[in-house]
């Protein structure tokens, strides 16, 4: 029998995993503003590198050296994934404008909600459905894209999404018992380790032969003061993000996490206003409305499913 509580703290968790992807979604929001901002001046492998041996010290500290995952298998399986996602990400910018990056890049949710139903077999009711493709056309009516930009190119940042889909749902299907910590630590091993190595790479390659795209493929640039704040900075944007990305996706429902993960869309145009002064027109307004419904509709969705359960249970017993 499960009785009241145990629905009411079911439903706190998934509360608390919307308000975590929230709050996580803005910090990758500024990370990503950052990083634009200091793309030439640095390798993002420097960035990795860096970031990664400030975070986890601190991680470690935080569980006491406890660090070992449950299952490392399919722990370091998903911090390949988000390391491939973060590649993917970037790999395509020289080639891509932004927009179509990014409304590419948020089918994500999408796939995520496809992957709940096909690999773990969850009911996804009509409503969220219907809320994920209303955030999709929301994020359309924000970013605008030109449909005569996509090409080939365009299924790179299709594939980070599909990767991030998959990381999500191991998280949720693998990885739900395991310490958000302990996946924030081996998500940073994984890129400390993919970081070194390609600047090993870079450093033994002559420079002839790699692409003329400085942020993917150039050397490590001299320290000053101003980037090593820029690092810190970003490595306590990172743990954040390790940490609540984690947390967020061992939801049981990680289709009602997906349709809040449209929030970065929001902050992002809000940072453009404050870093940028790229002010959002009345059709991104609209589609930011319509990226907010969506989420909304989603989680109430999952009230009622979740009452539905509770109640048929009730019953059965």
């Amino acid at each position: 029998m499960i009785r009241p509580t145990a629905a009411h703290n079911a439903h706190a968790f998934e509360v608390v995993s919307v308000f975590v992807i929230i709050v996580t979604v803005f910090a990758m929001a500024l990370t990503d503003a950052l990083i634009k901002l200091m793309s030439s001046d640095m390798s993002l492998w420097q960035v990795y590198v860096l970031r990664s041996l400030m975070v986890l010290p601190v991680l470690a500290l935080i569980r006491r050296g406890r660090l070992r995952p449950r299952h490392a298998g399919w722990v370091y399986l998903r911090g390949l994934l988000l390391t491939a996602m973060y590649l993917a990400i970037y790999a395509a910018i020289p080639v891509l404008s932004l927009s179509v990056l990014a409304a590419s890049l948020y089918t994500g949710p999408l796939f995520i909600t496809a992957l709940s139903a096909l690999v773990l077999n969850r009911k996804i009711s009509a409503t969220q459905w219907g809320a994920i493709l209303l955030g999709l056309i929301g994020v359309g009516l924000v970013l605008q894209p030109n449909a005569a930009a996509f090409n080939w190119y365009s299924l790179v940042p299709l594939a980070a999404a599909l990767l991030y889909a998959l990381a999500a749902t191991i998280t949720s299907a693998k990885c739900e018992n395991e310490h958000p910590v302990v996946l924030g630590f081996a998500l940073n091993i994984t890129l400390l380790v993919f970081g070194g190595l390609a600047s090993l790479a870079i450093l033994w390659i002559p420079g002839t032969r790699l692409p003329d795209y400085q942020f993917l493929f150039g050397r490590w640039s001299e320290l000053s003061a101003e980037h090593l704040s820029f690092v810190v900075v970003l490595a306590g944007l990172f743990l954040g993000v390790s940490v609540g990305l984690a947390r967020a996706y061992q939801s049981k429902q990680p289709e009602v996490i997906a349709a809040f993960d449209y929030s970065y869309l929001i902050f992002a145009a809000l940072l453009g206003i404050i870093l940028f002064e790229d002010w959002p027109s009345g059709l991104t307004c609209l589609g930011l409305g319509m990226i907010g419904l969506a989420g909304l509709a989603s989680l109430q969705a999952s009230r009622r499913n979740a009452a539905s359960v509770a109640a048929k249970n009730r019953r059965v017993t």
